[in-house]
């Protein structure tokens, strides 16, 4: 009878064991990629209260990714957002954060152990004039230089198609602001699509990826309004990104 207790609860066991391989077995392969929407703070053009939401539906709508949402920026001084893999920037922050000094440790700490940033549109302008934020992100806004063509509807053309993230994607129209205020820097970067400006006719980037450390960053200029982002092919992009960070292929 003990022989029998005994051949039974090593079978228990066992299926315990399994049981838990395939739950935390699930992290690199299976598990939902966890994305955290950061907003809360708006240029005088831009609505977080609008777009921030259509951002986070875009990337729940695929089973694989789980999005929330927070409108507080202070929350990237804490330890939240080491809870995530991916990090979807969309603010423009007018005055250094409360906990402005741990927001640079923790970002830092954050794609050097392998997270993901994703910075949107009118996000490259943000804590302006600091150094430590223009080496991650890999070109920020410049006062200095002409904004963006007015909104209105142009070509995105794909000058990469062999990336994960636009391998098999075609160019596309969207409206949009077409920015053209990226500071000149030698910080290296890897253009994936350009635009032309309809002003001036220069060709500008319009998504571009880096990475540094472990981590990679995904950053566009597009994404002005509710219709930027509600395009297609700007959702395609977006979760795209979010599964290159995690080695993923849509």
């Amino acid at each position: 009878m003990r022989k029998n207790n005994l051949v039974v609860l090593c079978i228990l066991v066992v299926l315990v064991i399994a049981e838990a391989n395939v739950v935390f077995g699930q992290t690199d392969e299976t598990a939902k990629i966890r994305v955290l929407v950061v907003t809360g703070e708006d240029h005088p053009s831009h609505n977080w209260r609008e777009v921030a939401p259509i951002l986070r539906n875009n990337l729940n709508t695929d089973k694989a990714i789980d999005c929330r949402l927070s409108d507080d920026l202070e929350m990237l001084g804490t330890d939240v957002i080491f809870d995530y893999d991916v990090l979807v920037c969309y603010f423009k922050n007018y005055k250094p954060l409360k906990r402005d000094e741990q927001v640079k440790k923790n970002l830092t700490t954050f794609i050097e152990n392998g997270g993901g940033l994703v910075l949107i549109h009118f996000t490259c302008g943000a804590f302006e004039g600091e150094l430590w934020f223009e080496q991650i992100v890999g070109r920020v806004w410049d006062p200095k230089k002409r904004a963006h063509d007015p909104y209105g509807e142009f070509e995105v053309e794909y000058v990469d198609n062999k990336h994960p993230i636009t391998n098999g994607l075609k160019n596309f129209k969207i409206a949009d602001e077409l920015y053209t205020c990226l500071k000149d820097s030698k910080i290296t970067i890897h253009v994936l699509a350009e635009s032309t400006s309809k002003v001036d006719k220069k060709r500008y980037p319009m998504v571009f990826v880096l990475e540094k450390g472990k981590g990679k960053i995904f950053h566009t200029t597009l994404g002005h309004n509710i219709q930027s982002v509600s395009n297609p092919d700007f959702k395609i992009l977006l979760q795209r990104a979010v599964y290159w960070m995690k080695n993923r292929t849509l």
